[in-house]
């Protein structure tokens, strides 16, 4: 399968309307799309050492979830640091794709993959925008616990949490940056919000608002999405070499 045959397939299955408007992801590099697609590399992010591992390991194909190219290049140099990466990557014959937005908001993505997850059951779509998830657990936790249970099953190195004296059962989640949506998780009737990234103005208001506010981390929150594009790739091709590796650069002390 090809470069350009394998996007085809990925944008049927992920399809560009579901990307929000100031959003830019899909194709974001190819030096030829007819170049047949063997090894497939996923990751979170396309960083430098992505690329440079990319190179090294000889992968035709790049899949991320968070875009190269987010914002416009106005030039081509190795002076900025992602028109550096993407030279690289033209230079040694890797294509990119990055499926974000969509990628939240497709069924079986970002977000169901977090309830997966988590443990969550009976999920639907919520958010103005339908990219958040809401949900139930099986069983009611008391807040604390639940802390520990997400830490381990995410494989977060630490987690923020405000209580609201609220037991755990009705769950909302937004993968990665989720302030925006804490008033549409109350709004759903959610007993607790988790999502990567809240903030110290919003979770200090948990107890005020009346809903538990768990941050587990951008990283964390998303990283179950690779699971997803490795799936999809295998279904398209399965005799596709497809690896998924780590591109979490940020550490806790």
């Amino acid at each position: 399968m090809t470069v350009k045959e394998m996007y085809e397939k990925f944008d049927d299955r992920i399809p560009k309307s579901l990307s929000e408007p100031w959003d830019n992801d899909g194709l974001m590099c190819s030096p030829d799309t007819s170049t047949e697609v063997e090894r497939v590399l996923i990751a979170l992010d396309v960083t430098e050492e992505v690329v440079d591992y990319a190179i090294f390991q000889h992968f035709d194909l790049i899949i991320s979830h968070h875009p190269l190219i987010f914002k416009p290049l106005t030039s081509v140099t190795e002076d900025n640091h992602v028109a550096r990466k993407v030279i690289k990557l033209l230079e040694n014959g890797v294509s990119v794709f990055s499926f974000h937005t969509r990628a939240d908001k497709v069924t079986g993505g970002v977000n169901d993959r977090l309830c997966d997850r988590i443990g969550l059951f009976n999920t639907s779509p919520f958010g103005e925008d339908f990219l958040g998830r809401v949900g139930t657990l099986e069983e009611q936790y008391e807040l604390e616990d639940f802390v520990y249970k997400i830490k381990q099953a995410l494989g977060a190195d630490s987690i923020r949490y405000a209580d609201a004296c609220n037991p755990v059962q009705r769950i909302a989640v937004v993968g990665g940056d989720g302030k925006s949506y804490v008033s549409a998780a109350i709004a759903e009737g959610a007993d607790t919000y988790i999502s990567g990234r809240i903030g110290y103005n919003v979770m200090e208001e948990a107890a005020e608002m009346g809903i538990n506010l768990i941050e587990a981390g951008h990283f964390f929150t998303e990283q179950p999405v690779t699971d997803y594009f490795c799936e999809v790739v295998s279904e398209l091709d399965p005799d596709a070499y497809v690896e998924i590796l780590d591109s979490n650069v940020i550490k806790v002390i």
